[in-house]
């Protein structure tokens, strides 16, 4: 009977503790995966590290010819990143970071039943994706103003995320995924295309390349799983993931 009641109060008073415990632990992951470092900053950095790696400077809206360059189809192989997305007419797809709308406007053909959301935090850019959008006459693209901590996209609705060679400048990495996980449906993903940190013959600035080894790092911090790692680019990841 004494070993019975001792038992009983184990219960009550510490098994009810284990919910704040789980609680907790769940609270330090948290505060893991946004925990940031400073430090001097580097000629294309912003003296703010993320698990070790500098976050770049932003391409500012002077690059928009770079982006729209006629050799990138065939130094970057854009129709076939666009092919190996295996888009559905009906899917709901945000282009963060969609800079000129290179990707945005490739992708809405692919999707007419659905939409592209064309999320950018440079005002310049934003005119320059509206100009784009009206004369195309495209009526399946809407034009974001994303923020430096969200990209501000309705909750549960979006099928795909894309960010082509963005992620790498995302000021608060950790909050913009967090944020994009709120935005993605149950079975929704996020695709990076990002430059290979681990070929050195991939003649782009060091701060502008990643290596899939610390978008895993990163990514994984966030709740999210590696579920495609396509090889298929000449000088970028093409890595899509999912939520755990």
């Amino acid at each position: 009977m004494k070993s019975f009641v001792i038992g009983m109060i184990t219960l009550l008073f510490f098994g009810s503790a284990t919910p704040a415990v789980a609680q907790k632990s769940a609270a330090k992951k948290v505060v893991a995966a946004n925990t940031y470092t400073y430090r001097p900053r580097s000629a294309d950095g912003i003296g703010k590290f993320y698990f070790g790696r500098e976050i770049a400077h932003i391409m500012g809206s002077g690059n928009a010819s770079w982006l729209e360059r006629s050799s990138r189809p065939e130094e970057e192989n854009t129709n076939l990143a666009i092919e190996r997305m295996n888009l559905k007419p009906t899917d709901v797809i945000a282009d963060i970071g969609a800079g000129t709308g290179y990707y945005t406007f490739k992708i809405a053909p692919k999707v007419p039943d659905g939409k592209v959301y064309a999320v950018e935090v440079q005002d310049a850019m934003i005119a320059y994706l509206n100009n784009r959008k009206k004369e195309l006459n495209n009526n399946n693209v809407e034009v974001v103003k994303g923020g430096s901590m969200s990209p501000n996209l309705p909750a549960n609705s979006i099928d795909m995320v894309v960010m082509v060679d963005v992620y790498h400048e995302l000021e608060n990495p950790a909050e913009i995924l967090q944020a994009i996980k709120k935005s993605l449906k149950k079975d929704g993903k996020i695709l990076l295309i990002e430059y290979k940190g681990e070929d050195p013959s991939v003649r782009i600035k060091p701060l502008h390349k990643t290596t899939v080894a610390q978008l895993n790092k990163e990514l994984s911090a966030n709740g999210f799983k590696l579920a495609y790692k396509g090889d298929f680019l000449p000088i970028q990841h093409f890595l899509l993931y999912q939520m755990n």
